[in-house]
């Protein structure tokens, strides 16, 4: 049997990754367990006190996949800042690949959607497009700097 996983990213600010993530992946927050009306009142009757759940009313800081298939994604908020490159990142597939799309049709659909994320908040690290190649990628970093690539 498959363990069951979530992906969990240490980060500042939790609500911004929810935002932007939620965007780039057309993933939605994760509602509140059945049978309560918001992730702060399910924390509360747990045994957590007010103090401790401070910016819980906005959510568990975690997005889903709306279809309930991907992994779910947990932004746990940390006091320190990264300080290195992260060691593991996504990889977002774009395309349908070089044997369903030609390469420069592939080129302009990564430059299109790193467009996108970039006006969503990301910034653009590198295009890798080796010449002579049948290869392209994009190598971007989240609002707090964590990195992913799209191909």
């Amino acid at each position: 049997m498959a363990t069951k996983w979530h992906l969990t990213v240490d980060c500042a600010n939790p609500e911004r990754l929810v935002e932007f993530w939620c965007a780039a992946l057309g993933y939605v927050p994760e509602p509140a367990p059945s049978g309560w009306s918001s992730w702060l009142d399910y924390w509360l009757a747990g045994g957590l006190s007010a103090d401790e759940l401070v910016g819980a009313e906005n959510g568990s800081g975690a997005i889903v996949d709306p279809g309930g298939v991907l992994p779910r994604i947990w932004f746990q908020e940390v006091p320190e800042g990264r300080v290195v490159k992260n060691r593991l990142h996504l990889d977002l597939s774009c395309t349908p690949g070089r044997d369903r799309m030609p390469y420069a049709e592939r080129a302009a659909c990564l430059d299109a959607e790193a467009a996108r994320l970039v006006a969503l908040g990301a910034s653009i690290v590198r295009r890798t497009a080796p010449e002579g190649a049948d290869y392209v990628a994009v190598t971007l970093q989240d609002p707090e700097g964590n990195e992913f690539c799209i191909s």
